[in-house]
């Protein structure tokens, strides 16, 4: 088959991860001469940038021109008719949170549009979702990558399929895959001193953006649940989806139903004794609390929720707002293999996914 010598790009989703994107795609453009990687489509939920001939959209002032435009974004059956008929290979880059487009996923790919994404939804919904996915794309031929929706840029699904698809058995992940709960915890509950009070410790790092617009969004411990769905579907188990297994929400069950995150935080420090509680329980047994997610590939058992932990332990000793994920396997034995870095960031998030990109040119182009 002859090399392709040009690689259209598709891109849904404009926010914080789609604007490092935009710059990281502007640098692999001009590093990466063939194939020729050529923007054809653009859009935000509301404008979107396309040509009726495909001609190139120009990268370096394309946000100031889909903040003016007049075009309106495809449906995905509308945007993978004119997608297809470029003639040229194309790859989607999803860089939304969406459920709709996740939804879509299985129309693009079955007909041989690539994708990278770090949108955990498709991957994190339904089952059915999941597998839908991925026969499309190997009845297609076309390719799908996320390794930013777990851990941002840190290179957690590549490895962990590097360890299936080689024949080594893994019998445990084990991490914290949430930077705010990192930071939380890591503030609230550090290894030495006193650590600050949890309502104040979760204001601040709403005020230093860690959080949702509404910390109970991190708080409710649904971000973690997804994420551990997605690796312990490519660990072999078949999770039906992140509300089948238990995972423990820090929110004040008089709090759940408060109508604004400003007003949840206002609120919050009547139940600061509730989290020193269990601050102090920890303590006295010489450890700290924190954040976990896990999943025990023998027993197929997945929890999201509070542990405690030895103050030597590499999850205690955790700082800042990284992630670690750890994998303990038949090859590796006692000493898991362990990942930590930034968990979070546009830049790292959008590492990822030009990681992912990148992969997919060496398949298809």
């Amino acid at each position: 088959m002859a090399a392709a010598k040009q690689v259209n790009i598709a891109i849904i989703g404009a926010g914080g991860v789609g604007k490092c994107f935009l710059g990281q795609l502007e640098t692999l453009a001009q590093r990466r001469p063939s194939p020729k990687l050529v923007l054809t489509y653009i859009s935000t939920s509301k404008k979107a940038i396309y040509n009726s001939d495909y001609a190139a959209i120009a990268i370096n002032d394309v946000s100031s021109k889909l903040a003016s435009s007049s075009q309106v974004p495809l449906a995905p059956p509308k945007l993978i008719e004119y997608l297809k008929s470029s003639g040229s290979k194309t790859v989607l880059v999803d860089n939304t949170s969406s459920q709709d487009v996740a939804d879509a996923y299985p129309l693009f790919l079955g007909n041989g549009i690539s994708i990278v994404t770090p949108n955990k939804k498709a991957f994190s919904g339904s089952y059915k979702l999941w597998q839908d996915i991925f026969s499309a794309a190997e009845q297609s031929g076309a390719k799908v990558y996320h390794e930013s929706s777990v851990g941002a840029g840190l290179p957690v699904i590549s490895t962990l399929n590097d360890l299936v698809n080689t024949g080594d058995e893994v019998t445990k992940i084990e991490g914290v895959f949430s930077g705010t709960m990192s930071f939380l915890f890591n503030s609230f509950a550090p290894t030495s001193g006193k650590g600050g009070q949890w309502s104040a410790e979760v204001r601040k790092a709403k005020e230093l953006g860690y959080t949702e617009p509404d910390p109970r969004d991190d708080l409710n411990g649904l971000d973690v649940a997804r994420k551990l769905t997605i690796l312990a579907r490519l660990a072999g188990l078949e999770v039906e989806s992140p509300t089948s297994f238990p995972v423990q929400s820090l929110i004040p069950k008089e709090l759940e139903s408060v109508a604004t995150g400003d007003e949840f935080l206002e609120k919050l420090p009547a139940f600061d004794s509730q989290m020193e509680e269990t601050k102090a329980a920890a303590e006295k047994e010489g450890k700290v609390v924190r954040f976990v997610g896990s999943i025990d590939v023998a027993s197929k058992q997945v929890k999201v929720g509070l542990e405690k932990f030895d103050l030597s332990h590499p999850i205690a000793a955790l700082k800042g707002s990284d992630n670690i994920i750890s994998f303990y396997t038949k090859r590796y034995g006692s000493n898991p293999l362990i990942i930590q870095g930034a968990g979070a960031g546009g830049e790292v998030t959008a590492m990822g996914v030009t990681s992912d990109l990148i992969k997919v040119l060496s398949q298809v182009a």
